[in-house]
Order: C-alpha cells, then sequence, then structure tokens
C-alpha cells in the first residue's frame, strides 16, 4: 500500500476547499506564472485579502512565487496535486468495483415479472381516460395562510 503524507494531503485539501483558492488554481492553469496583480484582477476583493489565499496555496505546495523586481510570479506545482490524486484514484477505484458488481448481480438476475394486478373498473383506474385522477397526480391549490391581521405591537 502507498503510504501518503498526511500532513501533505491535509494541507492540500484544506488549501482546495475555498472556492477562491481553487479559482485561483484555475486562473494559473490557463495561463502559466501570472502575476499576483494579474491573478486578483477578476476578483472584487482586496490584494492583502488575495495575498492570505495565495499563502495558504504556497503553504500547501500547490503553487511557487518568484520575485523579479516588483513583480512576484506565481506557478502551480504539480507534486501535492498528483498525492492528492492518488489517495483519491484508490476510492474511485473502490467505488467502480461496487458498481460493476452490482451491475454484473443486476445483469445475471433479471427481475421477475410483477405478479398479476387485480383488475379494477375502468372508471378508478388513475390514468383511465374515463377515469378522474388520483388524488396524489392531482395539482394542489394553495390555502390562504390563517394568520390573524396585523395589529398593534405596543403594549399599553
Amino acid at each position: 500500500m502507498v503510504k501518503y503524507q498526511e500532513d501533505v494531503l491535509d494541507r492540500t485539501f484544506a488549501a482546495l476547499s475555498d472556492p477562491t483558492r481553487r479559482a485561483l488554481l484555475a486562473r494559473l492553469g490557463d495561463r502559466e506564472g501570472l502575476s499576483v496583480s494579474e491573478l486578483a484582477q477578476p476578483f472584487s476583493m482586496s490584494l492583502p485579502a488575495i495575498m492570505k489565499h495565495l499563502d495558504v496555496l504556497s503553504d500547501a505546495g500547490l503553487i511557487t512565487r518568484e520575485k523579479t523586481g516588483r513583480t512576484v510570479a506565481c506557478r502551480l506545482t504539480a507534486q501535492p496535486m498528483e498525492q492528492a490524486m492518488e489517495w483519491l484514484n484508490r476510492y474511485q477505484r473502490f467505488w467502480s468495483d461496487a458498481l460493476d458488481r452490482l451491475a454484473a448481480f443486476v445483469e445475471e438476475d433479471p427481475w421477475p415479472p410483477s405478479p398479476a394486478l387485480p383488475s379494477k373498473a375502468p372508471s378508478a383506474m388513475p390514468n383511465s381516460p374515463r377515469g378522474p385522477a388520483s388524488h396524489s397526480r392531482a395539482g394542489s391549490a394553495r390555502r390562504p395562510k390563517k394568520s390573524t391581521p396585523r395589529g398593534s405591537t405596543r403594549k399599553s
């Protein structure tokens, strides 16, 4: 069995749990080496807030930052994502195998035909053009609220 470094997985999944951080990673996946200001541009939050998100991503090892002069560029890092994918694939294989076994079971043992239902008069049949619809399929009308009219809220 593959041993995973639990703290790396914990930091990776914690970083991925926030939608803003996932959006930042998606932007970095579209274009390599975006500056912090370019990353922050579509978000309606302050630059310090974006920097905090980038700190979390950097601490998780999902991005690297490289400073050139006054510009800080961010890039994706693959290793923590690869470890997370290996961990997730283990469970994906488990569910795929379980669903494959269920499908094989259903295919090898077809459902028995349903027993004959007692005959009903045509007028009582729910889908009969001659009979009324059943109450469970009938549309429900909105009932008026049973509340008293609003009165004075002050106590004398």
